[in-house]
């Protein structure tokens, strides 16, 4: 069978993904994509101005068209279907024959009849060519306004917040998401929304666009007012691209659309539509979840499974220019007899809602505003018909008095309840998921997909986690060792709290028995990270692992590794050559690293002090690359030298690398600072990374490369020098505080409940009220700051340490190199044998 799809957007590799999964091989698929580029994000699209890619977008992935059952061709514009030879045509005059066709057509944006909208710098919003249009206008503008106020106009405000225009809202509705939300509703979102500096003007119908006086247009409204812009975008809501069904003769809905059944199969069964160009029940659906069904509908029903689409709910989750809002269900209380429970803080703008039977018993809709962790409960007590407790309103009351807000057990569920929208995970297949051994968020999201595209259902995932774990009797032990009943960050607030200053205080009063190689480094490690003292100190040297204890890392051969400090990368030729003579005294390796410093290798334990005093007094400091800290803070030359440059990473990069090359936390931490979108710092793939833009700096986090890359995401934008310190300061402290034992960022982020809208909220708007103690408690490790090695080679006591035997001060003469390349290498088993060592270096 030879199936066609017109149309490469979300829906039609949601399409394409379940078909290949199916797992059937008598089918050939050829794919016909409109755009230049195969399937991205639509949903994120405003992040591309955040800094995001094409190719970052990409719901791709790597290989997936490299077989021979499956074709896409991009730039394939359809412009007719003979459903009678059963064969498309193309722009190109080619043709392609289908047994079974699928339209995944989508939407086009609606433009409103306004005399001036095909003007010079009026855009629309929908694909990345858009985008990038919008990107070259807006270098050249100074304000910019969305027509429309719905979900997609919101996002595109943030959009052209982002691109640092003077931002406006028109809306011809008297309140902004009239569709999602009430009036009180839209009050608080208009003045959560107008307080991060975007005008709102609400109830304006536009007449007519013409030139402006100081801008480049000027906007008239019915009501005799007006206002100038340089750049005009519409979002004015969607139209379904149902042309070409329409030109064939397959049945349309009066208002557009191409008419579909429960199986998505148009009045001729040998096509089906889904998505945005189609009309099941009268109903036209324009989010992605219900889209996604309808994909995954047509494509079982395609290979022979029974199925059928039966509509879908259109409740929403959205973060709105970093504001919650969200609408579930009946949200403005149509149903008759229903009635309605409303919280208002002023103070907070926080507003929520929720609408229930007339018996009082269910859930009907409801609204979320400015704060909306009760979403996936009340979404979940809704679909599921689950019977609310007496008093419903305390589901939206603030917590008071200690005691916390009534909660729906997910016991409550039943099987078949959708947890994960957007990848069609129900309770039951999380719950045999977890019976099957997927004990760890990471193990669910990897086996099922649940959480792993909006993240929104993360905390409900992790609610049946724990449930099913403790109906298999399997205790959630988060237990660092046998020898503490705690999890490192436990740990961390008992030495913190109590003022702990060593293991064995913490032994004796919260541990049992001797400790191990577990306990011990984690607990130097802690100590390190909250006091700030030097880890060689008595009570701390015997907890450290090998490279900390030699403040050094040992290689395959015995010796160790030299890593002195460059900060952002730079170094004096002075520098330079003090480094290459202690090379050269030494017989060392020498190697740039990927953090652009000079790594010295070969090194023997006895060496080390005398190698550390030397480029001590060259003015070096220990590049702590063997410890869990900071190791380098990667820079391009920036606008000092390049062309292109319009930060000054260098110096940025040296002061953040001087500010927190003292900090000790659970894993290495790297920084990349780039002075232009051109990225040569590979910033997006570091724990930390900043871009320079020409409104300031964007702020990333939780990026690494490694056996599992992850690419940054973006936590602020166009930031001021001391806007970056101050949010690093409260990353990092709070990273520091609250991971666990040898976690890196990027897993701690996967694993952080809430995501990164959590971490923004922290990070961000201080939700905890700790962001002061935070900014404090790094400025003590500024403080306190002391080089390692400095400390080492003044402090007789533990330059002792530093020799191969204790009682003798003969040095290893299992340290064997041969030559290669001009430097020396260890030598392997056979050639310590045949060959005669190179004289190590005394």
């Amino acid at each position: 069978m030879h199936i066609v799809v017109i149309g490469h957007g979300m829906v039609g590799h949601k399409f394409l993904e379940t078909l290949a999964a199916s797992g059937r091989q008598d089918l050939r698929v050829t794919v016909l994509g409109e755009e230049p580029r195969p399937a991205y994000d639509r949903v994120h699209l405003s992040e591309f101005f955040a800094g995001k890619s094409a190719d970052d977008l990409s719901l791709v992935a790597p290989g997936f068209f490299d077989r021979e059952d499956m074709v896409l061709r991009l730039n394939a514009k359809v412009v007719g279907i003979d459903r009678a030879a059963q064969r498309v045509t193309l722009a190109d005059g080619s043709s392609v024959a289908y047994d079974r066709l699928v339209l995944a057509t989508g939407s086009y944006p609606f433009v409103p009849p306004v005399p001036g909208a095909d003007r010079k710098d009026c855009f629309v919003y929908r694909t990345i060519e858009d985008l990038e249009a919008m990107q070259e206008c807006g270098a050249r503008s100074k304000s910019g306004v969305v027509i429309g106020g719905g979900l997609l106009g919101l996002e595109c405000a943030k959009a052209l917040r982002d691109l640092g225009l003077n931002a406006h809202v028109v809306e011809f509705a008297p309140r902004l998401m009239a569709v999602q939300v009430d009036d009180s509703g839209a009050r608080v979102l208009r003045t959560r929304i107008e307080e991060l500096g975007v005008g709102v003007h609400t109830g304006k119908n536009t007449l007519a666009i013409v030139d402006g006086e100081d801008s480049t247009h000027r906007m008239q409204f019915a009501d005799g007012t007006h206002l100038d812009t340089d750049m005009i975008v519409f979002s004015a809501g969607i139209r379904p691209r149902d042309e070409l069904a329409r030109a064939s003769g397959l049945e349309i809905g009066a208002r557009g659309g191409v008419v579909i059944d429960d199986r998505c199969q148009t009045s001729d069964p040998h096509v089906y539509a889904i998505g945005e160009c189609a009309l099941w029940n009268g109903q036209l659906y324009g989010l992605v979840a219900p889209g996604y069904d309808m994909a995954r509908t047509a494509a079982r029903h395609l290979v022979g499974t029974e199925c059928g689409f039966v509509g879908a709910d259109m409740s929403t989750k959205l973060k709105l220019m970093g504001v919650d809002v969200a609408s579930i269900g009946d949200a403005h209380g149509a149903t008759p007899g229903s009635r309605s429970y409303q919280f208002l803080d002023e103070r907070r703008q926080t507003y929520r809602k929720i609408v229930v039977s007339s018996c009082g018993k269910y859930l009907l809709g409801g609204v979320l505003v400015g704060e909306a962790s009760a979403y996936g409960a009340l979404l979940q007590t809704m679909l599921n018909k689950i019977e609310l407790p007496e008093a419903p309103e305390y589901l939206i009351l603030p917590e008071s008095g200690g005691a916390a807000r009534p909660a729906i057990g997910v016991d409550k569920l039943p099987a078949t309840a959708q947890v994960c929208s957007c990848n069609d995970v129900s309770k039951g297949a999380l719950c045999e998921a977890v019976a099957g051994g997927a004990t760890t968020i990471g193990a669910l999201k990897s086996c099922t997909s649940a959480g792993t595209t909006c993240g929104g259902c993360v905390p409900l995932v992790t609610q049946v986690l724990n449930a099913e774990l403790k109906k298999l009797g399997v205790a959630v032990n988060n237990h660092l060792c046998e020898h503490f009943p705690y999890s490192r960050q436990e740990l961390y607030h008992l030495v913190r709290v109590e003022g702990i200053k060593d293991f064995g205080e913490l032994l004796a009063r919260h541990g049992k028995g001797l400790g191990c190689d577990v306990c011990k480094p984690t607990a130097a490690n802690i100590l390190a990270s909250v006091w700030n003292d030097f880890v060689l100190k008595p009570k701390h040297a015997s907890l450290q692992d090998s490279n900390d204890y030699f403040l050094g890392n040992i290689q395959k051969d015995g010796t160790y590794s030299v890593v002195p400090r460059m900060p952002g990368g730079e170094v004096t030729a002075d520098g330079l050559i003090a480094v290459g003579m202690v090379a050269k005294k030494y017989g060392l390796y020498t190697k740039i690293t990927g953090g652009q410093r000079v790594d010295l290798f070969g090194a023997r334990v006895d060496q080390l002090p005398a190698i550390w005093e030397e480029l001590i007094a060259a003015g070096f400091e220990s590049g702590h690359a063997y410890g869990k800290s900071l190791r380098t803070v990667k820079s391009c030359v920036g606008s000092t030298w390049c062309r292109f440059g319009v930060g000054d990473s260098v110096g940025f990069a040296i002061a953040l690398e001087n500010r927190y090359k003292g900090l000790r936390a659970p894993h290495k931490i790297k920084f990349g600072v780039s002075g232009c979108t051109r990225e040569c710092a590979e910033a997006q793939g570091k724990d930390v990374g900043l871009i320079a833009t020409d409104k300031g700096w964007n702020l990333y986090v939780c990026g690494n490369g490694g056996m599992k890359p992850r690419h940054a995401e973006l936590i602020a934008s166009n930031l001021s020098e001391e806007e970056v310190v101050r949010l690093t300061d409260r990353f990092l402290m709070f990273y520091v505080r609250t991971a666990e034992r040898l976690q890196r960022t990027s897993t701690w982020r996967e694993n952080l409940e809430g995501g990164l809208d959590y971490l923004k909220a922290v990070v961000l708007d201080d939700s905890l009220g700790i962001a002061q103690e935070l900014e404090a408690q790094m400025q003590h490790v500024v403080d306190t700051y002391a080089c390692e090695w400095k400390e080492a080679v003044l402090d007789p006591n533990v330059r002792r340490r530093f020799r191969h035997f204790v009682n003798s001060t003969q040095v290893d003469e299992n340290v064997v190199f041969v030559p290669e390349r001009g430097q020396v290498r260890p030598a392997t088993f056979d050639e310590r044998r045949r060959v005669i060592p190179i004289a190590t270096a005394a």
